[in-house]
């Protein structure tokens, strides 16, 4: 692997939305960690910076983040107009991070900062990304259940490659976040853009922690939203179903129809109209809303995408 020495050995990635809470105790764990790992790697202790990306929040967690850069300026910060999203977060911090190996983490401490020398260990073996299998036993037991589904269907639908157990939480080369770069939609998924590449990549078994403080912002209907976000982006299944369906609500009003003519010839018995009607109404609306939904679901992803707006407005950054 090309390791040029002006650029910092690591930079970490972390999103930051209403984290106050947090921030000084990832700050805390994450110095003792990246310092650490420097010194083994006979790397000046300043040699990684924190990117934190601030995506809008509305309590003190940027001055928190601009505290924490006047006292260690490897802590860098970037702060957002308005709250863009997660996966627009991580891409920010993408765009801005210049370290030979980047980290992608969240600011929750569910994922340990200590559990980063076991990414480095199988980086330096020659991997482009390794990511975090996770102990999913402390997650709510609705929560795994619809990841475990959702990450089911995006394997079974798509051509990427994403593990079951994994998340945000890993370690790529300098090369897979020039890649990144250069992918310029606006919908985005960034795991399974990372899957995308193709690069070798690996996972580790990590510990999955209770978050340290503050609540979740992923609610169950947020999580169901992310699904669905993502085998749009990367599957042309969703079209292809209605296609599927439309076969299928044509051969089984045929084969209804043939059954209700050979019941009145054979047996004489009267067909009731208006039950069939409104079953047949039925059956058939729910497949012309789900088809109409997909279709729609796409076209909106062109119409954002010959917009041509930014993916996101930085307010103020800390370099």
């Amino acid at each position: 692997m090309n390791m040029q020495n002006h650029y910092p050995l690591l930079s970490v990635v972390i999103p930051v939305y209403n984290e106050e809470g947090n921030i000084p105790e990832l700050y805390r764990r994450l110095t003792d960690v990246l310092e650490k790992l420097c010194s083994e790697e006979q790397r000046a202790g300043n040699d990684y910076e924190i990117i934190l990306v601030d995506d809008g929040s509305n309590d003190n967690s940027w001055q928190l983040i601009s505290e924490l850069h006047k006292k260690d300026p490897r802590v860098k910060g970037i702060s957002f107009s308005r709250n863009f999203g997660h996966h627009i977060a991580l891409t920010a911090g993408l765009d801005h991070a210049e370290g030979e190996a980047v980290i992608l983490m969240d600011s929750d401490l569910q994922d340990p900062p200590e559990e980063i020398p076991k990414f480095y260990a199988k980086f330096k073996e020659g991997y482009e990304t390794v990511y975090a299998i996770r102990d999913k036993k402390a997650e709510p037991a609705l929560k795994k259940i619809v990841s475990w589904i959702y990450m089911k269907m995006l394997k079974g639908v798509s051509n990427v490659d994403v593990n079951i157990n994994s998340g945000i939480f890993r370690i790529m080369s300098k090369r897979c976040v020039q890649d990144i770069r250069r992918m310029k939609e606006k919908s985005r998924f960034l795991t399974g853009l990372i899957s995308w590449l193709g690069y070798s990549h690996t996972g580790v078994m990590t510990a999955r922690h209770e978050r340290y403080a503050g609540k979740s912002k992923y609610s169950l209907f947020k999580l169901i939203n992310l699904a669905w976000h993502g085998i749009t982006a990367f599957s042309r299944v969703p079209l292809q179903t209605a296609t599927y369906f439309g076969f299928l609500a044509a051969f089984i009003s045929f084969l209804y129809g043939v059954y209700l003519i050979a019941r009145k010839v054979l047996y004489g018995i009267p067909v009731m109209g208006y039950t069939s009607i409104m079953a047949s109404l039925f059956f058939l609306g729910g497949i012309i809303l789900f088809v109409l939904g997909s279709i729609g679901e796409y076209i909106g992803r062109i119409y954002e995408q010959v917009q041509d707006r930014p993916l996101y407005l930085v307010r103020e950054r800390l370099k």
